[in-house]
């Protein structure tokens, strides 16, 4: 079966069914776990320099920090479940492009994550990571949805 499952985290609660989805089937197959969370990159809008510096560090921080609450969830639910985990947090513009690229380094064998299931014209604007990833991956995704009865669920 699976040996090495990539759980990407942007914190919301879906994630946290995919976590959960990733820690499960983890355990059923005896595989490890990688908990992943895509830090955006800085971008400034700001018209002063001296305040580009303070918030620039200030919005650095309070990401990090995020991306420390984010992943502990991932290190929280294996633990409980008795997984192998690690965690990574990066750096991109386009968080489609890190997962594939970590899932690829990690030798991950199954890329688990969720869709909020945006449809027509707000997939189009927003952009979905889930689509790009099924897009452009060369390892398999199970793609975790709210389920409209449930709450929550798998495709």
């Amino acid at each position: 079966m699976f040996k090495h499952l990539l759980v990407p985290t942007d914190g919301s609660a879906l994630s946290e069914a995919a976590i959960h989805m990733t820690v499960t089937l983890a355990a059923e197959s005896g595989a490890r776990v990688t908990g992943l969370h895509v830090i955006p990159e800085f971008h400034v809008l700001a018209y002063g320099t001296e305040m580009i510096a303070d918030n620039e560090e200030r919005v650095i921080q309070a990401a990090r920090q995020r991306a420390d609450d984010y992943l502990a969830v991932i290190t929280r639910a294996a633990a409980q479940a008795g997984v192998a985990c690690d965690t990574v947090a990066m750096n991109r513009a386009h968080p489609y492009e890190a997962i594939i690229s970590v899932a690829e380094q990690r030798n991950c064998d199954l890329v688990v994550m969720a869709s909020h299931g945006r449809s027509g014209m707000r997939a189009f604007l927003l952009g979905s990571e889930t689509q790009k990833v099924l897009t452009h991956s060369q390892i398999p995704v199970l793609v975790v949805r709210q389920s409209t009865k449930t709450g929550h669920g798998a495709t």
